[in-house]
């Protein structure tokens, strides 16, 4: 299993893992490295070259290496994991616990694998809930960065009658199969590696839940795929610390941010 260490200046500790668990890992360990620089270390991807671009652009005294560990202890976050209520109506479920089974709640059952989360980061749970409220009947949904494939697969369970999930990890589009087989819309998910500037058409939805340089990077492309009266969401950006994204893209305009632990969730429209 590799591992991907990052070494950032003590104070940045905290601003490294909120990266981290954007970039979609299941679990964080910090260390002390020494008085003065903290070592995070967590699994993204089967490949070191997707868990960098996961990550991003490292800020200035960053540095990242990989190491080879055995993959058995790093099993251990299953034991403590929980069901993730995103609403009252919504609730995401590790494959490996017991069913909730309550006839008012809708339950997606997700295997996260060893590269992506379960959809408990702030970030992923405001966008479940978006996807939640936004996606009806007959709605055209594109998922950007699928990860584990939660956000597809709940608007395929809220009856969008086109979903397109893409990400550029090979790993995530086998999850995303994956889940949604377990969830039983196999067939009204459209998965690839696809690059974001190869789709057409237009979208009643776009989710893009990644980073803010993504975001910046594939504004045009999120702009041009959202239908003229649809939604654009996008989260994996810092409360108060968005305004660039926005800017990149304009016209479009904001409907509302919402806030969850210190993470912000953008809905925009065209003007």
């Amino acid at each position: 299993m590799r591992v991907l260490v990052l070494c950032v200046p003590l104070d940045d500790a905290e601003l490294a893992s909120d990266r981290l668990w954007a970039a979609g890992a299941c679990a964080v360990e910090e260390r002390a490295a020494d008085g003065s620089t903290a070592e995070l270390r967590t699994i993204l991807a089967d490949s070191d070259d997707v868990s960098l671009a996961r990550l991003g652009r490292l800020a200035p005294g960053w540095t990242v290496s990989f190491l080879d560990v055995d993959d058995a202890p790093a099993q251990t976050w299953r034991e403590f994991s929980e069901p993730i209520l995103v609403n009252d109506r919504l609730v995401v479920r590790p494959a490996w616990l017991a069913r909730v089974d309550s006839p008012d709640v809708l339950e997606v059952e997700i295997e996260p694998g060893g590269s992506f989360g379960l959809g408990d980061h702030p970030t992923t749970r405001v966008s479940a809930d978006a996807t939640w409220r936004l996606t009806t009947a007959g709605s055209r949904v594109l998922d950007v960065g699928c990860g584990s494939g939660v956000l597809s697969i709940i608007a395929a369970l809220r009856g969008a009658s086109r979903v397109v999930a893409i990400d550029i990890a090979e790993a995530a589009r086998e999850a995303t199969l994956d889940n949604a087989a377990r969830n039983g819309v196999t067939d009204r998910i459209e998965v690839s590696t696809s690059a974001i500037e190869h789709l057409s058409g237009s979208f009643d939805l776009v989710v893009a839940n990644i980073l803010a340089p993504a975001l910046v990077a594939m504004s045009a492309h999120l702009r041009r795929l959202t239908a003229p009266d649809g939604r654009l969401v996008l989260s994996g950006v810092l409360a108060g610390q968005h305004a660039h994204v926005i800017a990149a893209l304009a016209p479009m305009r904001v409907v509302t941010t919402t806030e969850l632990e210190g993470w912000a969730s953008v809905e925009l429209c065209h003007t």
